[in-house]
């Protein structure tokens, strides 16, 4: 059975550097999931945060800016479903490198939903400038090749 994409995060691509991708779980609502079958899912401007929950000894995983739907609090803070190992490693790495962990997907697989993540590193002003450049040559390329055949 194939996924199922809700919504993805077209603008991630653009401002970050993406170095890694994993797939997380999400806990939802009823009225959330509801929301999210009819495609009401804007991943613009969220993130993900590794901190200590009350009473916790081990760090969660949880999203904030997360638009589902137009219910009461539609940008609560929701959690991920990550094992403590995947949690740990990440950990290591946000605090390491300096990077930051954003969503690029929102996708339904076996009618559970799941969140593609992505571990990334915000781009300099030039170095979105060069992408968008080689992009553009890219078009004019398959451009003329498409006229030729």
């Amino acid at each position: 059975m194939s996924d199922f994409t809700i919504a993805t995060n077209r603008r991630a691509w653009y401002e970050y550097e993406i170095l890694e991708k994993l797939e997380a779980g999400l806990v939802l609502s009823g009225i959330e999931i509801k929301a999210v079958r009819a495609k009401k899912v804007n991943l613009a401007g969220s993130f993900v945060r590794l901190r200590y929950g009350p009473g916790n000894a081990q760090p969660e995983a949880t999203i904030l800016n997360l638009h589902i739907g137009t219910g009461v609090q539609p940008t609560r803070t929701r959690q991920l479903l990550l094992h403590r190992h995947e949690i740990n490693k990440l950990i290591g790495k946000l605090e390491e490198k300096r990077l930051t962990m954003i969503p690029l997907r929102f996708y339904l697989k076996r009618g559970l939903a799941k969140l593609e993540l992505g571990l990334a590193r915000g781009k300099q002003l030039h170095s979105k400038r060069e992408s968008k450049r080689r992009k553009d040559i890219q078009r004019d390329i398959d451009r003329t090749l498409r006229e030729k055949a």
